[in-house]
């Protein structure tokens, strides 16, 4: 009920806030709040290392006069620093350049239903529940093998808190969500080489986190493994890119498919709407209102109505992601996308990653990404890698200090599978990628 009370008090500044930007000259306007309450705890080898309480909250408002818009922001609260703040907005308006494709989103397109999509489940901060769970999860990694030497440290997070978005067409509205984290990253070491690697697991409701047990195991494991790692040759080879990596795939799909890179004329996917991207048995479905996910939301940044999507259809890009300015910059309609995507779901041929290593055959897994180098406007795709060597479909040994390059049009089209086993950690949900050839980079 508390949180109920402070959504309801907070739709209650923003109508104030709205009413007065009205007041002071602005045609139209609109304000958001996000307000976060929290705990972050992190030990290093059995020590607490850090324990912080976070309690942040803002209010931002944007206000239009005419075309012309002014934006600003106040952690205060109080009459008086609203009523400043609503002023500075609608004086910064006075001074912006014009611009025909600034203004809230059509009114149509605003959000008029809220469905409960079971985000918030909130629990007591205990920060010494967060030092016991952190502390234990090193215990069970540093016990797994004698090869783990040190720990970089794990890490517990509980956030609690709550977005209030509202604008003058009516909508003001707001809700509540939890997320929940414990990781852990290890270090091992054998024959004077040295290797770490992590573990984590996230999610709306606490229980539902993996056990610290579960968590140090697996990060001493992943660590434990690496142990050893060297160099390959040169070349063209089959790559999979292990679930815990494969998502970033995606993520450059996501920015060139944006409203803001299309209208700019910056990505390589610009005209392509309609077109074969991906192998046509490729089908990536956006669900904003799936009970309890990552992403989950009745409504963008800009009040918009989310709604179910098929962004990639039978490997065809269905539909570009449009916030309200790059809609109109490219005469179209926003469908909801300020802010970011929301549940992406990928399709897979439905192997599990063993399946994929046996259809791989001899090839690359990997297991980490590093680096930018990624261009959008051309696609071209280089990035640091480690990962594991595999023969026959069975790993043979770890492998680090490589680079794997190719051109995002080309490992689009050449995804040979995606595997069953999602990762469910975030945005975007998808298996393992099996990619028919890279050049990787090596000795």
């Amino acid at each position: 009920m508390q949180i109920e009370k402070q959504i309801a008090q907070i739709q209650n500044i923003v109508d104030d806030v709205l009413k007065m930007a009205l007041s002071k000259g602005a045609t139209q306007a609109e304000a958001s709040m996000s307000k976060v309450q929290g705990i972050a705890v992190s030990s290093r080898m059995g020590d607490v290392e850090n324990v912080e309480f976070n309690n942040d909250g803002g209010l931002g408002i944007s206000v239009y006069v005419g075309k012309h818009k002014g934006s600003a922001s106040t952690a205060d609260l109080s009459k008086e620093a609203l009523a400043l703040t609503v002023a500075k907005a609608v004086d910064i308006a006075r001074y912006t350049s014009e611009d025909p494709c600034t203004g809230l989103a059509d009114e149509e397109l605003i959000a008029t239903e809220f469905p409960d999509l079971d985000l918030y489940h909130p629990i007591e901060l205990d920060p010494q529940k967060g030092i016991e769970l952190a502390i234990e999860t090193e215990r069970a990694a540093m016990a797994y093998d004698e090869r783990i030497t040190n720990s970089d440290g794990a890490s517990y997070n509980a956030n609690m808190g709550m977005r209030v978005y509202g604008n003058t067409h009516g909508i003001n509205t707001g809700y509540p969500s939890s997320r929940y984290s414990l990781s852990c990253m290890m270090i091992g070491a054998e024959n004077g080489d040295m290797q770490r690697d992590y573990a984590y697991t996230v999610h709306r409701k606490s229980h539902k986190l993996k056990s610290p047990l579960e968590v140090g195991q697996e990060a001493a494991r992943a660590t434990v493994s690496r142990l050893g790692a060297r160099k390959i040759a040169t070349g063209k080879v089959p790559v999979l890119l292990h679930r815990d990596v494969s998502s970033s795939l995606f993520g450059h799909y996501v920015s060139a498919i944006s409203g803001g890179s299309l209208y700019r004329r910056s990505s390589f996917l610009l005209d392509k709407l309609g077109q074969q991207i991906f192998p046509s048995w490729l089908n990536i479905e956006e669900k904003p209102h799936l009970k309890g996910a990552l992403a989950s939301s009745s409504f963008d940044a800009e009040g918009v109505a989310t709604k179910d999507m098929t962004i990639v259809g039978n490997g065809c890009l269905a539909h570009y992601l449009y916030t309200t300015y790059s809609a109109r910059k490219l005469g179209v309609v926003s469908n909801g996308h300020a802010g970011g995507i929301h549940n992406w779901i990928v399709g897979d041929t439905g192997q599990s990653d063993a399946e994929l290593l046996q259809q791989m055959g001899t090839g690359l897994m990997v297991t980490e990404l590093m680096g930018q180098g990624v261009n959008t406007v051309t696609g071209d795709y280089s990035r640091g890698a480690a990962g594991f060597w595999v023969e026959n479909g069975v790993i043979q040994y770890p492998v680090h200090e490589i680079t794997i390059a190719g051109n995002l049009s080309d490992m689009f089209a050449n995804i040979q599978a995606i595997g069953a086993e999602r990762d469910v950690r975030g945005g975007v949900q998808t298996g393992s990628i099996l990619l028919g050839e890279m050049r990787v980079a090596g000795n």
